[in-house]
This record gives structure tokens, sequence and C-alpha cells, in this order.
């Protein structure tokens, strides 16, 4: 195997064994992106020169055995929007100001102290306010299962790394399914976790960072690190000493479990046939395993939804009125369309708009109750054009795909998006799985436990010069 390919924890192994070292490591991984990037545009700030001068730190702690935390020497990739100390933050979109942040967030401190290489930051749209790498920053991000395909987003530029092979560690962030729909439609693992487990600086409600992997140990790892405290984030949890090493039960953690099947998402667009077909599958995989499957009706509602997005709108509004008019202009259309059409709502409309957070958030809790966990699609379509900032193309109907993912960010739920097949055209499809607030652990064990079960996966694209 390519050293590129190596998890987390083989990579680990071999360092502690002094069977690699993180240089050649970070020089493998330094190759590959170059070889993917003219293509995936995945990348922001690749700076070979910087990531070999931590590779070089790790190598040297490593040849003492003395490693400075869980993660010394493997490559990680950091979402944009992640504040890492002396880099600017351009948020996707060229409005932006290109000042350097003055430290790092929490998720990318919590990276750094464990010794992870930052091989490059990733891609986003503008603002994160769109499920496609599609940016007026950034050249346009692809999907490395089909070029002409979108990886999803906000978290874009993850996505496609993670598929493509820019080592094995990946982190994004989530307040609608940015990363678990970039996950399904890149046939990759991530977590969003539950609000608060992993700090992050701003916290905003429903936002949260997250991995994104090619498996879900090394998922399992990196929340080791990223779920350590950080003061900055006044939203946070308690800290818990969870035991993430424990994260593979096997196949008899799935015995016994009452898992909700949810096939629709009560708004939006509904599942296409493949999509379902491909759920449903994984439903069967998981009763033959000894679950107790039960369909669930639907629990969200048009009215939910876009309450959300209307509130959503008017905050981004708000955003583009305290723009300078040539910064404003530099924005994508689609985008300033969405936004400026909350130019009219009123004081009473706005607060019904907003007033639906809440009521998703009652609404998921009241349903997922009484199941262990639910499973669905994470998106119901499979990746779509990739110079689309959305499925519908219609800043008016611009959230019509993230009906599956969307109530967990509101509920503080725990979800992952794992692989579970594929399209006639070999397009990745995500299984959800949504656990109870605060049981984490256990969707990270029901996940692994499916990574098990699942049928035989597709290799891993590789670059069209390869």
């Amino acid at each position: 195997m390519k050293l590129h390919e190596l998890s987390a924890k083989e990579l680990l192994g071999a360092y502690r064994r002094h069977e690699l070292s993180p240089v050649e490591v970070t020089q493998a991984v330094l190759s590959h992106i170059e070889q993917w990037e003219p293509h995936l545009h995945a990348s922001y700030l690749f700076r070979p020169e910087l990531a070999l001068e931590q590779a070089r730190a790790s190598e040297a702690r490593w040849q003492r055995n003395e490693p400075c935390g869980a993660l010394d020497g493997v490559p990680v990739t950091i979402k944009e929007n992640i504040a890492t100390r002396g880099d600017p933050m351009p948020l996707g979109t060229r409005a932006t100001d290109l000042t350097g942040a003055a430290e790092n967030a929490p998720p990318a401190a919590r990276l750094m102290e464990a010794g992870a290489v930052m091989v490059c930051k990733t891609t986003m749209p503008d603002y994160g306010m769109l499920s496609s790498g599609l940016s007026s920053f950034h050249a346009l991000a692809r999907n490395p299962w089909d070029l002409s395909k979108t990886p999803g987003g906000s978290s874009a530029g993850g996505g496609a790394a993670a598929a493509a092979g820019y080592g094995p560690l990946h982190i994004g962030t989530d307040i609608g399914g940015s990363l678990r729909l970039p996950a399904g439609w890149c046939g990759i693992f991530s977590l969003k976790p539950s609000l608060g487990r992993i700090p992050i600086d701003p916290p905003y409600t429903g936002r949260a960072a997250g991995p994104m992997t090619r498996t879900v140990e090394d998922s399992a790892l990196m929340m080791q690190a990223l779920s350590l405290p950080d003061s900055r984030d006044s939203m946070s949890l308690p800290y818990q000493a969870i035991a993430w090493d424990q994260f593979d039960q096997g196949a008899q953690r799935v015995r016994g479990l009452k898992i909700g099947l949810l096939m629709d998402a009560g708004c939006g667009l509904s599942p296409e046939p493949e999509v379902r077909a491909v759920i449903e599958r994984a439903a069967r995989i998981l009763e033959n395993a000894g679950a107790i499957i039960e369909p669930m009706a639907p629990f969200m509602t048009q009215a939910m939804l876009d309450g959300m997005d209307h509130a959503w709108r008017m905050r981004s509004y708000q955003d583009l009125l305290a723009l300078p008019a040539d910064k404003k202009v530099s924005v994508l259309p689609y985008i300033q369309q969405w936004a400026e059409s909350a130019a009219g709502m009123t004081g009473p409309q706005v607060f019904a708009a907003v007033s639906q957070f809440h009521a998703t958030r009652l609404a998921t809790v009241r349903a997922c109750q009484p199941f262990d966990f639910v499973i669905s699609p994470t998106s119901p379509m499979p990746a779509f054009a990739a110079e689309l900032p959305s499925p519908t193309n219609d800043p008016l109907r611009p959230l019509e795909h993230i009906g599956f993912t969307v109530p967990y960010n509101m509920s503080e739920q725990p979800a992952a998006s794992i692989n579970c097949g594929y399209t006639s055209q070999g397009l990745p499809i995500g299984l959800q799985i949504a656990g109870q607030r605060f049981d984490d652990l256990g969707v990270l064990q029901l996940s692994r436990a499916f990574e098990g079960l699942r049928d035989p996966q597709r290799p891993w694209p590789q670059p069209p010069s390869a």
C-alpha cells in the first residue's frame, strides 16, 4: 500500500516501530496532492515547506521515542474557516479582507498540540452557505469519484481530500449537513458530534466541527484530541473522558438495537430510487445482524425547513448590508439573491422563522426518543453537477436536500455518514446514523459495526494521470 493510503493508526504504529518517518510520509502525501490538485481544487494554503518543517520536528520526537501527542506526525487537512495562527481566512468568498488569524481556533489547536502535520487547509463555498464546492474565492472544487460532480459542501475540500487520499485525517464544520453531505457524496466517513463535544470558536446554534476520514477508526482517533476542553467555546459541553478507543465492539454491537428507519424527511426532495434501494439494503444488513428495524413516520415539516432557511437568509442579508459596495458585488450571485430575498421580511415574520429552529429541535428529539439510533439517507440524491450551487439551482429553494441532516444540528444529537453503496454510475451513497444526544461513542460503535458488515467497497479513486 502506498504511504498516502495508510490510516492514521497504521502510520503511528510504523512510527513507533521506526519503520517509517513522518518526513517520508509527508513527502509522499504532498506528492500525491500535487497530482490531484489540478483536477480537484480541494486545497488552500498548500505550503510543502511548512508541512515538511512540522514533519521534521515530529521525526526528531519519534527518534527520541517522545511523541508529543496521539497524532504525532500524521498528515491532516483543516477547513479554511477553522482559524490557524497567521493565516488569512477568506470564508470562501472574495468579499472577505485577508488578514491573518490571531490564534488557532480550538480544533486546530488540539490537532497541532497532538502533533498532527498540517499539509494544507481545504476549500469551501462562500460563507459556507452552499452544499457544493462553488466559491467566488477558491477554484471550483470537484469530486474525485467523478470530476464532473460536486464533492458537496460546505466542507467541500475536506470531503474531496479524504476521498482522494490527501493523508488520513481531515476536519470540517457542519451547521445543517456540511460534514455529512460531502461525506456521503465522497464515500467517506464523518461524524457531526453532539453540540459542544468538540469546542469551536466562534460557537453558534447548530454549528459543530468534526472529523472526516476514510475509516471510522481514524475518526475515533481524532476525537481523542478534538474533544479536549477549550474555554473559548461558551456552548461547549463539560469535558468527559470518553473511551474513544472502545469504538470497535464488533457486529455484536448491533444485536437487539432498536433502530428507526426514516425514508421520508417530511420536507424537501424525496430520495431518488437508487438512493432508496441502497439505504433499504443497509437496513436489511443491520436487521440480519440482529437489529430491530422499525419504519419511522416523517417528523420534519416544510414549514420547519423554510423557517430555518428564511432565518439564515436574514442573517446573511444583514452580513451583506455591512459590506462596502465593492465587496458585496464579489459575493456569488446565488448567495446574493438568496440573502436579498429576505429584505422585505417583517419583524413578526423573522420571529416566526427563527422559532422553527426550536420547533425542529422538539420534533426531532420526540421522534427519536423511542429508538437507540435512527438511520436514513444522508441526502436524497447522489453528487450533482460541480458547477451548480445546489441540487435545485434555485436560490429560493436552496435547502431542499438537507431535510435528513439539519434536524440533528438543531437537536444537538450526534449523526454520522458512512458509505453504504453506489449508484449505477459508481457514485457513493451515504447512510446517516443518528444517536441520542451525547451518545457520540455509540454512533461511532454502530458505524464501525456497519463498516464491517457492509458490502465490499470499491477502490478509492486515483488521479487522472495515475
